[in-house]
């Protein structure tokens, strides 16, 4: 049986998880701390509030991976400039040099996925893969928002409450 769209959709997130695991065996990183690195990478050093927001976790999610990472010597927490009640989380110099690597070694790896795309094809390419992941972040999205709660009211499904 050929196998459906969304089997090889789901193929490609199975390899790059393999991948992302081979890659931080034995430096103590994880997929959730990679994504809290990459987060501080482009937002520069932020409040564990905002952090959570950012990575869409709860805060205690983002205290066990600030206090993990800081363990690590990946991140510091300093004073708030203007607010002396809050911190800020910032990437640590070995960290910085972590990130910067890692944003080349992603660069290459796009530019070796790319090049498996014929040329002429790559703009139709890159227009699907756009659409199928608004459209799946769409779904996601609406399939998380409750429903209004209204008696006798259709639910999405088209059966009545």
């Amino acid at each position: 049986m050929e196998p459906l769209f969304v089997d090889r959709l789901l193929l490609i997130a199975d390899l790059f998880q393999r991948d992302m695991a081979r890659a931080f065996d034995g430096t103590g990183l994880t997929t959730a701390r990679v994504h809290l690195l990459w987060v501080l990478q482009h937002a520069g050093p932020s409040t564990q509030q905002t952090l959570a927001q950012l990575c869409d976790v709860t805060p205690r999610n983002i205290t066990g991976l600030v206090d993990a990472l800081e363990k690590s010597g990946h991140v510091r927490r300093t004073p708030h400039p203007t607010d002396r009640r809050a911190v800020l989380v910032e990437l640590t110099e070995a960290a910085t040099a972590t990130m910067a690597q890692m944003q080349d070694e992603h660069a290459q790896l796009n530019e070796t996925l790319l090049s498996a795309i014929a040329p002429a094809d790559r703009a139709a390419v890159e227009r699907g893969l756009s659409a199928v992941a608004a459209h799946l972040e769409h779904l996601v999205t609406t399939a998380a928002t409750p429903a209004p709660e209204s008696a006798g009211a259709p639910s999405p499904r088209g059966d009545t409450a």
